[in-house]
């Protein structure tokens, strides 16, 4: 089943993030190898791909897993998590009707 994680960051995350983010980049091509990744990303603060210095709010993860629990464990074990970039984390079922 599908499963979204819905991650919001702690204001000032930008210097956390640049950290860890090869290891969280590294998660995140495990699950697309195994092609169980549907998408992923961060959300700008600012209307803008490049926010620069202004950083991200959160993030948004939309992975297939065999359960919830499953998902769950795999969000909490983010590098994110553990660095303190995320100030909560929330993980769903998703039913994908579209495309």
């Amino acid at each position: 089943m599908l499963y979204v994680v819905i991650s919001e960051d702690v204001a000032d995350s930008l210097p956390l993030r640049a950290r860890v983010r090869p290891k969280h980049l590294e998660r995140l091509n495990r699950l697309r190898d195994e092609g169980r990744l549907i998408l992923a990303g961060p959300c700008p603060i600012i209307d803008n791909n490049d926010p620069g210095p202004a950083g991200f709010s959160g993030s948004l993860v939309v992975a297939e897993f065999e359960s919830l629990e499953e998902a769950r464990a795999w969000a909490d074990a983010d590098p994110y998590v553990a660095a303190g970039v995320y100030a909560r984390v929330t993980v769903k079922p998703f039913k994908q009707v579209m495309p």
